[in-house]
């Protein structure tokens, strides 16, 4: 099954956040190899999810894993991602989804802050 990876970002008026997570995004492709990978953002940009999934789909990509790039479970990803995945699902057939998790609560993210502290002390 041809595998394709969303990350999906919140999205800000302040564009130089899409050059943070095109760094973030690019280094991540060097991990992955060659699954095909695109950024999407739920506001504030043009790529939003439905065009960052149909991107994949344009790739080949049947079977996509939607990454979001949040800190937290609000309401956008308990609500509005999930109910946007299943109206995009209802208009493509044959393509299956499966919505990640978080960064949330990883240990990993208290070594980034335990950085940031030192920088500072």
């Amino acid at each position: 099954m041809n595998k394709g990876i969303l990350i999906l970002a919140h999205g800000s008026r302040e564009k130089s956040t899409e050059k943070t997570l095109a760094w973030i995004v690019s280094a991540l492709k060097k991990k992955l190899g060659a699954i095909p990978l695109e950024t999407a953002y739920l506001q504030f940009c043009d790529v939003n999810l439905e065009k960052g999934l149909d991107r994949l789909v344009e790739q080949g990509a049947v079977d996509i894993k939607v990454i979001p790039y949040f800190l937290f479970d609000g309401v956008h990803i308990k609500e509005d991602i999930p109910e946007e995945i299943q109206a995009y699902l209802k208009k493509k057939s044959g393509i299956r989804i499966t919505f990640g998790e978080t960064l949330g609560a990883d240990t990993r993210l208290a070594d980034i802050l335990l950085d940031r502290v030192n920088k500072l002390l």
